[in-house]
Parts: C-alpha cells; structure tokens; sequence
C-alpha cells in the first residue's frame, strides 16, 4: 500500500451486511476509509457508513446493481470522485442461488458470472487504471491490491449450486491470470472461508453442528475472514494464491451443500 501519509482507501462491495460488513468493520478500524458497496439495502449500508466513520473518520456509501455493466463501470470512477482516490478493491458481494445439474441453463449461469466473476475483473481493470494514472503523474509508490472472495467448496466440490460454483470457479482463475496482468503495480489474492455464517436454510442449530465439521473443531468466523482480508490488503509479497480460512473444511469431503445436508 502507499508510503504517503494520506488515509488508504478501499471498495468492499456488498458492505451493507453479513460478512461484507465485517471486512468494512475491520478495515475501517485499522485505518481504512472505506467505500461501502450496496445494490438494494440503503438502510444497511448506511448504517455500516456510520458505523465505519465512527471507526475511521471517513466512510461513504454507493449503489450499483452488479447485473447492469454500465453501473459496474462507472462505480469505481465514483469513488475516486469522492475520495480522490483508491488503493484496494475487496469483492465480497456474491449471488448465490441454488441450481444443480436438472435445474442448470444459461440463464442461471449468465446471472451468476455477471456477478461473481465479471464483476470482480471490471473492478480490478478500474482499480489498475486509477493506479497507473497516479505513476504516470508522479506518485511513484502507486500500488493497489484486490481480494477475492471465494469458497471452500472450490476444493471440495459437490453438485449443488452449480452455477455459484462455477461462477467462483471462474474467479479463481482470473486471480491468477489478473495477477500476472496488473504485476507489478496490483495485487490479487483470493480468500476462501469456510461455512462462516447461518442463513434461513439452517437452523442455529444446524448451523453450530455444521460449523464444527472440520479438522480443527470450527470453521471460519466473519472476524477471522475480515483479518484475513485485511492481511491481504497489507502484505506487499502476497499475489496470485488463495487463502483458505476454514477450519480446515476442504479437507473434508462433504457430498452436499452446508445448506443442503
């Protein structure tokens, strides 16, 4: 990240709740002004703009459908126009809707990949252009990191969510390929949790008896995934590999969904 002593600046997309809020909270308590990412859940997202300014002392909330390309686009720009300017991008907003292999077809695939992969790319292709524009003016510790947001289940697959799967499958290779194209003035790393938060498919019970499911008795907590994102963000000799916090759950061999079992 940069030398100057100007604040650092991050887009953590899907910010309003769950887990993206976490990462906003964490990053904002170390420092970061952050730009709170929301499709439809203003409410939410202002509340974790206030929460993270309270943290920070800077925090602003932006809009963007992520199935609209033209929004996608243009949302990076609107941060930079507020900010003045940004180091990091964290993708955390995902769709994640059920299909399996009887239920597959273009439509559910096309929705998915929008979101979860070519979202992601787009962003990464901003966050690179604003960074080089900054060493073409002179700034030359210009440097930028994107995380990933992925999944477990990449490594220990099963048949459910097929389309949020390969959607994800999609955007851990672009972490690799990305890697190698935006070297050496942007960063990509992944972060892969493990079963992190219920859902109304779980019961809270469910929810703590799948959680233990794993070589180290827990999987990942939204404070565990936050700090390992933040240490992402942080660390200059870090690209083009995944973290996998889980408890060590792809080591497990699950033959449903955490949802489905």
């Amino acid at each position: 990240m940069p030398s100057t002593s100007r604040p650092r600046t991050v887009l953590v997309t899907g910010a309003a709740k769950r887990l993206g809020r976490s990462i906003a909270l964490a990053l904002a308590a170390g420092g970061w002004q952050v730009a709170v990412h929301y499709r439809a859940s203003a409410h939410d997202a202002m509340d974790t703009v206030a929460a993270c300014a309270y943290l920070t002392g800077a925090s602003a909330h932006f809009d963007a459908d992520f199935e609209d390309e033209a929004a996608v686009r243009n949302l990076v720009p609107r941060v930079i126009a507020h900010f003045g300017h940004l180091d990091a991008v964290v993708n955390s907003a995902s769709l994640f809707e059920h299909d399996d292999v009887q239920t597959f077809g273009f439509a559910a695939l096309e929705k998915h990949l929008r979101s979860n992969t070519a979202t992601p790319l787009l962003l990464a292709q901003a966050l690179h252009r604003h960074v080089a524009d900054r060493a073409a003016a002179g700034e030359a510790d210009a440097r930028g990191a994107v995380v990933n947001l992925l999944d477990q289940k990449l490594w220990n697959q099963n048949p459910d969510f097929m389309s949020y799967t390969l959607s994800k499958a999609a955007l851990e290779a672009a972490g690799t390929m990305l890697s190698l194209a935006l070297a050496p003035r942007v960063r990509v790393v992944g972060v892969a949790p493990g079963l992190t938060l219920t859902s109304h498919m779980l019961s809270d019970e469910k929810f703590a008896q799948l959680h233990a499911l794993s070589p180290l008795g827990r999987s990942s907590t939204p404070e565990d995934v936050a700090a390992t994102v933040k240490f992402a963000l942080e660390n200059q000799s870090i690209t083009g590999t995944t973290l996998l916090v889980d408890g060590g759950q792809h080591l497990m061999k699950f033959e449903r969904d955490f949802s489905l079992m």
